[in-house]
């Protein structure tokens, strides 16, 4: 896709910033919103801040996929947006073009805007393909796309991202972008024109790298005892911890930090009901090589 940049793009302090200022752009007291469950922590701040009410749709492990129906019931007349994030943090689920066919066709019946996080786009595995859902028979029109250097390019220090989006929705959103953290550092801006020239293969080796790393990790873990939902994209590895016997996940992750060394995220805090992730915890892989294979000797603690 090509985008007119005068008309259509914002150039923003991340996607972080821009997630915020297109929902602030966009959505008013008493609109309602889509999310995806589990979902990135800041979705659902990101929903409060505007004064918009939440309206979640449960993904289904091992596969990570959405009942349409349960989707089609989350629509409404007061639905504004419905937020997707494909690769998706936490899980690594890559929604496929069937699947997203089904959200634009219920975004066209209820005339509601997609806001599509895709900071991982490049970061896939396993033939796995990433659809901005953007490119689909008209989605152009109701449709922001945000992105940033952070993953791709192994910066998320900078700050620099961008929204793509409808000339309309656009003039809002700089608007408000403006005024939440008012512009990128002009050198990390030329810095990131630079990266995004590179070709086809530094993406090839990203992707390969990161599998690479992403099998290391899951075969870690699955020998310490965890089950993995392996993932098809992004950097992280969303897994089980019922075998272990703890109580919750915060519980689990204290035990972690104190007993074995390890860090990583309570599953609860994807979710709008903790109950739902009590027995889930997140690991990042987006490590040296030094640092997995210390964790491995690591989780033999927990082993024993």
């Amino acid at each position: 896709m090509e985008f007119d940049a005068e008309r259509e793009i914002t150039v923003c302090c991340g996607a972080t910033e821009g997630m915020v200022a297109s929902m602030l752009a966009c959505l008013n007291p008493g609109d309602e919103v889509v999310l995806f469950e589990p979902f990135y922590e800041n979705y659902g701040p990101d929903t409060q801040l505007c004064g918009a009410e939440r309206r979640f749709v449960k993904l289904y492990a091992p596969d990570w996929t959405f009942d349409p129906e349960e989707l089609r019931r989350a629509f409404n007349s007061r639905t504004k947006a419905i937020i997707l994030n494909s690769p998706n943090n936490p899980t690594g689920k890559v929604f496929t073009r069937q699947e997203l066919d089904v959200i634009a066709s219920l975004c066209q019946e209820f005339d509601a805007l997609a806001i599509t996080d895709e900071i991982y786009e490049h970061i896939l595995y396993d033939g796995a393909v990433h659809i901005p859902i953007a490119s689909l028979p008209g989605m152009r029109q109701r449709s922001i796309l945000i992105n940033s250097m952070s993953k791709t390019y192994s910066v998320t220090g900078w700050r620099v991202g961008w929204v793509l989006a409808p000339p309309d929705l656009t003039n809002s959103i700089r608007k408000v972008h403006d005024f939440l953290t008012v512009g990128a550092a002009a050198p990390l801006q030329a810095a990131g024109v630079m990266a995004l020239n590179w070709g086809d293969e530094y993406y090839h080796h990203l992707s390969q790298e990161y599998a690479a790393r992403r099998n290391h990790i899951v075969e870690s873990l699955e020998s310490a005892g965890f089950h993995c939902h392996v993932p098809g994209g992004a950097y992280y590895v969303m897994t089980d911890i019922s075998a272990f016997g703890f109580p919750d996940d915060v519980s689990f992750v204290r035990h972690l930090i104190e007993t074995v060394g390890i860090a990583s995220v309570p599953g609860s805090s994807f979710f709008s009901h903790s109950r739902d992730g009590n027995q889930k915890v997140r690991f990042c892989f987006c490590k040296k090589y030094e640092t997995l294979e210390s964790a491995r000797r690591q989780l033999i603690k927990l082993k024993k």
